[in-house]
């Protein structure tokens, strides 16, 4: 009977211990990111957003960027057709990362945007402006959003 109690005793303390070491594994994994906020826009004022720069098992660097109470591009003055992320890196002008793909909620009229992006550079700063093309290759003057 007593081996039975030192037996579960030992299956909980491994279980507790492989419990505590799986979240120091995820903290440190998630802790590797670098999360950045946008500044209040002055063409925007309600849009509000995160860049999360990440770099990757083979020295990139991964970013993704999430918007929120977005204007809809056409509704700028002037109207616009698209929203283009951009990079700020120490070793080039900046680079197009690609649009933003904007979307409203099922119950709500927030309209959200997201982007996904892999840049070989590190990232110094992220911004956002409105386009009439999302493959134009600098960027114009209605700056959107800007990282701090």
């Amino acid at each position: 009977m007593e081996s039975f109690y030192i037996n579960n005793y030992r299956k909980s303390t491994r279980l507790i211990i492989s419990t505590i070491i799986l979240f120091a594994i995820i903290i440190s994994v998630t802790s590797c990111a670098r999360k950045l906020t946008f500044d209040v826009s002055p063409v925007v004022p309600a849009a509000e957003g995160t860049v999360k720069i990440k770099k990757s098992k083979n020295d990139n660097y991964l970013v993704n960027v999430k918007i929120k109470n977005l204007a809809a591009p056409k509704r700028l003055s002037p109207p616009r057709e698209v929203y283009v992320v951009w990079m700020q890196s120490d070793r080039n002008a900046p680079k197009n990362l690609g649009m933003i793909k904007t979307s409203s909620g099922l119950f709500s009229g927030t309209m959200k945007g997201e982007m996904d992006a892999t840049a070989i550079n590190k990232p110094t700063g992220i911004f956002i402006t409105a386009e009439d093309d999302g493959n134009v290759r600098y960027p114009g003057s209605q700056v959107v959003l800007r990282t701090r």
